[in-house]
């Protein structure tokens, strides 16, 4: 016997996030999972438990049941939750259709921290007031132990989806909706407003999402001190064409403890936004403007109030950065590991040695398409980052293998290079992978191999 919780047996379940071709036993009669409205549409369906738990009129004798007794019906309740904390939702939900006793173990609240559903077939609004449902049976209208929901590339999510888990999860920390175009900001308000754990929240490819803050209503009835205060600390924004100064100004006044933030191809901000950000956010460790295009060395400006925080920094494609914003970061951000600059065709070897001087402790560097760069540039890294493991120098036209092996004699630790579209010699790339022995390297010399 199990010792999880017991349930009645008539209690419906979501069975199943399943093809409409599919059948379903529903009080043992066969039933079609498709819809007569919507063609090749995957759904989840509420079922009874399986045919298997209810009553029959004849038994059969205790030895031939042992005897029928399937191999992996002897492992124990503790190995089938192992098992089963490893299935993505529509194939747990289709465990419970097996038998009883599966039934009784999909439905343990250890699996259901974490719901995964991905695809443009799943009809995840109706997917989602299903499952809550049935999660919220021991507690009503309220699911507890639900913490993590993963709907990504899902078009057919709306703001109903996200109304149900607002209203229904409280203890919600991470929800990631990539991809899935038709949220609106009033879904967003409504999440980040009834769920005050909320703490990692991905909206990138969301592009009608322009803002993050708290409802109307959530504001008036909390503190004037804390009515503007949420608890996310990783937002991704990539994507979200529509974002502007005044959007990241709002996000930056309620979401103060950021400490992730990408706004990849967010093509409208610029350096004002920047400025609002860095006022309000000041633990941000990790920032993405990449493709940004109007931000400019002002920008950068403000990013190096960051000073020490700041670890991680992209400003690929970036092309009003010049060397000047470069040394606002080099002089104030010492603790840089991670700088993007691909594409930022105002760098030149002057900015790297402001970086190799005063970054140390840089380890990824990705400076391809400055054509500016030479084999001075690569000298100043050379003898100051020795920690360095990652440099991409793709389209680097000054590029020769002299740099390379400047860089190879004194960074062992290089762990990628890449120097696709650079006129590097075989001799060169050779001279590479005998002093950095765990190197890749990404190239296009067909003589080397």
């Amino acid at each position: 016997d199990s010792d999880l919780s017991i349930r009645t047996l008539s209690t419906p379940s979501p069975a199943l996030i399943c093809p409409p071709s599919s059948q379903a036993f529903i009080n043992g009669k066969a039933s079609s999972t498709s819809s007569s409205s919507v063609t090749g549409e995957t759904v989840a369906m509420v079922h009874a438990p399986p045919v298997t738990c209810l009553p029959r009129p004849n038994v059969k004798p205790a030895a031939r049941m042992q005897k029928e007794q399937a191999p992996i019906d002897i492992l124990p309740d503790q190995a089938f939750l192992q098992i089963f904390s490893h299935l993505p939702t529509n194939q747990l939900c289709r465990c419970a259709r097996v038998c009883c006793r599966w039934y009784n173990l999909t439905w343990d609240p250890r699996l259901w921290r974490t719901i995964r559903l991905t695809g443009d077939t799943v009809h995840v609004d109706r997917a989602l007031r299903v499952l809550t449902r049935r999660l919220c049976q021991d507690t009503p209208n309220v699911c507890l132990m639900l913490e993590t929901v993963i709907v990504t590339g899902c078009r057919r999510l709306t703001d109903r989806g996200l109304y149900t888990i607002a209203q229904c999860c409280p203890e919600l920390r991470r929800l990631e909706v990539s991809g899935c175009h038709n949220i609106s900001n009033e879904a967003v308000f409504n999440i980040v407003s009834r769920c005050p754990n909320l703490e990692y929240l991905d909206v990138s490819g969301c592009y009608n999402v322009t803002c993050i803050s708290l409802t109307r209503e959530a504001s008036v009835k909390l503190s004037t001190m804390h009515g503007k205060q949420i608890s996310i600390r990783y937002l991704d924004m990539t994507d979200c064409f529509v974002l502007e100064d005044e959007g990241l100004h709002t996000i930056a006044a309620h979401c103060t403890q950021l400490t992730h933030l990408y706004l990849r191809r967010c093509v409208r901000i610029t350096d004002e936004g920047l400025r609002y950000l860095v006022i309000y956010c000041t633990s941000v460790k990790e920032l993405s403007v990449s493709d940004c295009r109007f931000v400019s060395d002002f920008g950068l400006r403000e990013i190096a109030k960051l000073e020490s925080r700041l670890r991680y920094l992209s400003i690929a494609h970036c092309g009003r950065i010049t060397d000047v914003g470069i040394r606002y970061v080099a002089k104030y951000c010492s603790k840089l590991r991670y700088l993007n600059a691909r594409g930022c065709e105002g760098i030149t070897d002057h900015g790297l040695e402001y970086l190799a001087k005063n970054c140390a402790k840089l380890k990824s560097l990705d400076i391809g398409k400055c054509p500016l760069v030479s084999d001075a540039g690569l000298e100043f890294l050379a003898l100051n980052c020795f920690n360095l493991k990652r440099l991409s120098l793709k389209s680097c036209e000054s590029i020769t293998g002299r740099g390379l092996q400047i860089v190879a004699a004194n960074c062992f630790d290089l762990q990628m290079m890449n120097v696709q579209d650079c006129d590097i010699s075989v001799e060169a790339l050779r001279f590479v992978k005998r002093h950095c022995k765990r190197c890749v390297i990404e190239h296009t010399n067909p003589a080397f191999f």
